[in-house]
């Protein structure tokens, strides 16, 4: 049997393609795409048998946005799963410094630990194989390989890199040397890939052992591994989180772990496997994952089609209505609605960056932000007025806080407020209100077993949510603005 496996889950991406759906504060590994779970919660799954984490796994390390960390932290929890460690990027640096980074942590745990290196946003279909590729991938990992993990294709996609298959490893009949990483094919080449039977999509999975993969870290992007040691080291503990350095990952070379050291390493070894996977990439993706009617639709929300085919259709707030069209991605959110061809899914970055460019925020958040203590969401805005509805969990409270630009209006729509303004301490219940006047300190806390659920009233020259002195947060907020 090979040793304990240090699974690590990397969570940091924005998932622009599956925009409006997945934005940068609340992106696709935090939503239910594919089940009633989210994808974070499926890949943390995989190591569960039962309430309990299977035998062959230690509690995993999370890397994960810094925006992110609270959301993160609830959904593992709501699965009974703590991890080992979460440690919180300021910036995206993409998967080569996030390895680096899991690779340094569980070196301190465990120095030649075995690390499984996974997406949270990806989806798989069959758990027992996938199983059974963890530990046939950890054969080759335990002898100082860097295993990677190729899919057998099941047609010619050309949104997929692809692994060439070299001779097969001694003695061991499910791995293989890799002759060649290839970059994303046009049809024709895919088309040959997939008929050869030696190409296998890239998943970008992977598996080695801490020190192995620091070496090489340490030969072939040395820049990185130092940025990674340094930002961790004179980063901070947070809570249960580890936050790097800001300026010094900021610095670090943004590159992935294929070009960094994959492509580069002598020691790559790629183990294939059929286990239904997908990166769940674009709604084109979720598509084909679907469940279809008999016109090849997937219609998830409140959908009515007529003489509609092949298209995937999701409501979330209203009714859509087709008549007449094929080949669409029809997408409603409670702030944004996205038509386009299937087929021209790939190009929904464009959006994104032209939604940035005219310094829009439809990109950036939802209608529903989520906050550690609940979330809040807008109901109505003008010029020099905002209106928002709170919803605080049970227990949770709002930082000790004042506006320079703002005054605010509570009113209790549900449950019991404890409220603090200046020197008063109030309790409020169901339609009773206060007055935060401008420069004032304040607080709103939830002592109740019931969520509370606030209408806020704001009024000023500035209502930015960048508009907030924190005094005090359980939390540990009170540096962030």
């Amino acid at each position: 049997m090979p040793q304990q496996i240090f699974p690590v889950i990397l969570s940091g991406g924005s998932g622009s393609r599956l925009w409006p759906t997945s934005r940068e504060l609340y992106p696709k590994q935090l939503l239910p795409l594919t089940a009633e779970r989210s994808l974070l919660q499926q890949t943390a799954d995989r190591l569960i048998d039962g309430q309990d984490l299977r035998p062959d796994f230690e509690p995993p390390v999370v890397i994960c946005n810094h925006e992110h960390r609270f959301v993160v932290a609830s959904q593992l929890g709501e699965m009974g799963l703590q991890p080992s460690a979460q440690v919180l990027e300021p910036a995206g640096r993409n998967t080569a410094p996030a390895a680096t980074l899991a690779a340094l942590v569980v070196s301190e745990l465990q120095g030649d630990g075995l690390i499984l290196l996974m997406p949270a946003d990806h989806h798989i279909d069959d758990l027992e194989v996938f199983h059974t590729t963890v530990l046939r991938g950890a054969v080759q990992a335990e002898k100082g390989a860097l295993v990677t993990f190729g899919i057998s294709p099941t047609s010619p996609e050309t949104g997929y890199g692809y692994i060439e298959q070299g001779v097969q490893m001694e003695a061991d009949p499910h791995a293989f040397q890799v002759a060649k990483f290839e970059e994303k094919p046009d049809l024709v080449t895919a088309k040959k890939y997939l008929q050869s039977g030696k190409h296998f999509w890239n998943a970008g999975i992977f598996m080695f052992r801490a020190d192995v993969f620091l070496d090489e870290v340490k030969t072939l992007a040395p820049e990185i591994l130092t940025c990674c040691r340094d930002a961790l080291q004179q980063g901070h503990r947070d809570l249960d989180f580890r936050r790097l350095d800001d300026k010094v990952f900021r610095n670090c070379p943004s590159t992935s772990i294929d070009y960094a050291i994959m492509e580069k390493t002598q020691k790559c070894v790629v183990v294939p496997t059929a286990m239904g996977w997908s990166d769940v990439g674009s709604w084109s993706s979720l598509w084909t994952l679907g469940n279809k009617d008999q016109d090849g639709n997937v219609q998830l929300g409140d959908v009515i089609s007529v003489d509609t085919t092949n298209s995937y259709i999701r409501g979330q707030d209203r009714l859509i209505a087709t008549l007449g069209v094929d080949n669409l991605i029809v997408i409603e959110t409670a702030d944004a609605v996205l038509v386009a061809a299937r087929d021209e899914v790939q190009q929904i970055k464009k959006i994104v960056e032209h939604l940035q460019a005219q310094g829009r925020t439809e990109h950036e958040a939802h209608v529903r932000v989520y906050r550690p203590w609940g979330y809040y969401e807008s109901v109505q805005s003008g010029e020099r007025h905002q209106v928002k509805h709170l919803m605080v969990n049970p227990g949770a409270s709002l930082s000790l806080q004042m506006h320079h630009h703002r005054s605010e209006h509570w009113v209790v729509v549900k449950g019991t407020a404890r409220v603090v303004v200046g020197d008063k301490e109030v309790i409020l219940t169901e339609n009773q209100s206060t007055f935060i006047p401008l420069g004032v300190k304040h607080r709103l806390e939830n002592p109740g077993k019931l969520p509370l659920d606030i209408i806020e009233v704001q009024s000023g020259s500035y209502l930015g949510e960048d508009d907030i002195v924190r005094f005090q947060d359980v939390y540990d907020r009170v540096d962030e603005n």
